[in-house]
């Protein structure tokens, strides 16, 4: 199945209402989420676990035939604690870029939440 695609929020310039989030439900945990066109430099996460227990989000590092060649590094999992909100990021293009200009985000099992992406001006 296709990853979800999130589209982030710019922040900087004009206000910004704080987003809801897309709810990380059944089909995020087994599909993940993916920002298409990714500036990861400037991209933050913001996750919120609403599960009884501690759960991990996982940024993917670049494929194999993407432009990440820190990639062999790997992944990075961050533990969100039960009913807490984490924010993660920026990230290195270098490490995280997919193929296509793409970031991928997955999550362990049983989580249920919220994430939201972010990106961040260049003039802040």
């Amino acid at each position: 199945m296709p990853r979800t695609a999130l589209t982030p929020t710019s922040l900087g310039g004009a206000d910004v209402a704080d987003p809801t989030g897309t709810a990380i439900d059944s089909t995020l945990v087994s599909n993940g989420v993916v920002i298409n066109t990714a500036d990861p430099s400037r991209t933050m996460l913001r996750v919120a676990n609403s599960a009884g227990s501690a759960k991990k989000v996982t940024i993917r590092a670049g494929g194999k035939d993407g432009p990440a060649w820190m990639r062999t590094q790997g992944d990075t999992e961050v533990s969100v604690a039960a009913s807490g909100t984490r924010w993660i990021g920026p990230f290195s293009e270098a490490r995280y870029l997919q193929h296509g200009g793409k970031l991928h985000i997955d999550f362990e099992t049983g989580f249920t939440g919220a994430i939201t992406a972010f990106k961040l001006a260049r003039s802040l």
